[in-house]
């Protein structure tokens, strides 16, 4: 029996560099995913990885949650004062925008 392709498509995806377990402290739903707001994953929803190693969702998650007064500007997981790796995050929030973590393909 001989089978001829005659056509194909392929098909990309991509993933976080992180456990497939993870999960957004804030809004609960996994890296890969997106926040309650956006709409796509991906550049429109990027990681931010803190010092303490605890990740969210950038835009709608922490950002958000750091603007609040009662954050007290703390990590909402372990309470340290939260900076992304490399970069104060409340004060790049609110001047300019964080450098999103690389999303090379793997």
């Amino acid at each position: 029996m001989k089978v001829t392709i005659r056509e194909w498509n392929a098909v990309a995806a991509w993933r976080w560099d992180m456990p497939d377990d993870d999960v957004c402290g804030i809004c609960r739903n996994p890296y890969d995913s997106t926040c309650s707001k956006c709409k796509f994953p991906g550049d429109e929803c990027p990681l931010l990885l803190g010092e303490c190693n605890h990740s969210f969702h950038m835009k709608h998650c922490i950002l958000s949650w750091l603007k609040q007064e009662s954050s007290l500007e703390k990590c909402p997981m372990c309470r340290q004062p939260f900076k992304s790796k490399g970069q104060d995050a409340t004060s790049a929030g609110a001047e300019q925008p964080l450098q999103a973590p690389d999303s090379s393909p793997i």
